[in-house]
């Protein structure tokens, strides 16, 4: 008899394992499947994640790897990167119709700002935002499948660190690198309804584009000015006209940029 008691012991506690580990992977596995099906849904543009970690003990996880891809047009290989971002859930609230996130740490995110005076890569892609639903003058659609599923609230998410690289065609190939301030959003889906994870994604990648025009807006006419210097300094080398031609069109098309980030914030 207690070896009949020992056995259904040890089997119940394999099986408790067993249960533990596959709701631990199947919530992994559907985190990084949301994030690659919704993204793209909302900004038209490729998006990656490697990995996710999330204990359902601790509440603490980790995502490694995202990558926002670039519009169609464009050179460089991607708008954002994130090697590595942080996150604390209340775990009991993992089971709950709202999940409750302490806090989302992302850390030293590379941006890239690309374009010409077309447009830009980032405005692009905040154009698609807004057309999903993101702009603040448009409220968000909500689809059935949306409102069936989880809600959401995250009391804090943070971007620190971050870099902003800025590259424009008809700057003489001036190119610059900035910090981008931190952001901080707080007291995202509070309220008893929570809010839906595409709607969270809006408001977070639209601060995160929104800053970065307005930091790369202020680096385009200093590299413009870079690059009306050089003209000046063709002027010796091929003559007066030439230097002067490359310091008006390298003027002129910092303008162009500036007006147009502008109006893209």
């Amino acid at each position: 008899m207690k070896k009949l008691i020992v056995r259904i012991l040890i089997g119940v506690v394999v099986l408790v394992v067993i249960g533990v580990l596959a709701v631990h992977f199947l919530l992994d596995g559907a985190i990084k499947k949301g994030v690659e099906t919704l993204g793209p849904k909302l900004v038209q543009v490729e998006v990656k994640l490697d990995s996710v970690s999330l204990s359902i003990f601790s509440g603490s996880g980790k995502v490694k790897g995202l990558v926002v891809g670039n519009p169609e047009g464009f050179k460089t290989p991607s708008a954002i990167g994130v090697g590595l971002a942080s996150l604390a859930v209340k775990p009991g609230s993992i089971f709950s119709h709202k999940v409750v996130v302490r806090s989302v740490t992302v850390e030293a995110p590379e941006i890239t700002v690309e374009g010409s005076l077309h447009g830009s890569n980032l405005g692009k892609i905040l154009d698609n935002l807004k057309a999903s639903g993101g702009g603040e003058d448009k409220p968000s659609a909500t689809t059935k499948q949306e409102k069936a599923g989880k809600k959401l609230q995250v009391d804090e998410f943070v971007v620190t660190g971050g870099k902003v690289h800025v590259s424009f065609a008809g700057l003489a190939g001036k190119s610059a690198t900035l910090a981008l301030p931190e952001i901080r959003l707080k007291d995202l889906g509070t309220g008893p309804e929570g809010i839906m994870p595409a709607e969270l994604t809006r408001q977070v990648l639209s601060a995160i584009l929104s800053r970065s025009i307005e930091v790369s807006s202020g680096a385009v006419a200093d590299l413009g000015k870079q690059a009306a210097d050089l003209g000046k300094q063709a002027a010796d080398l091929l003559g007066k006209e030439a230097g002067q031609s490359a310091a008006d069109a390298a003027g002129k098309a910092a303008k162009g940029l500036g007006d147009l980030l502008k109006k893209s914030k």
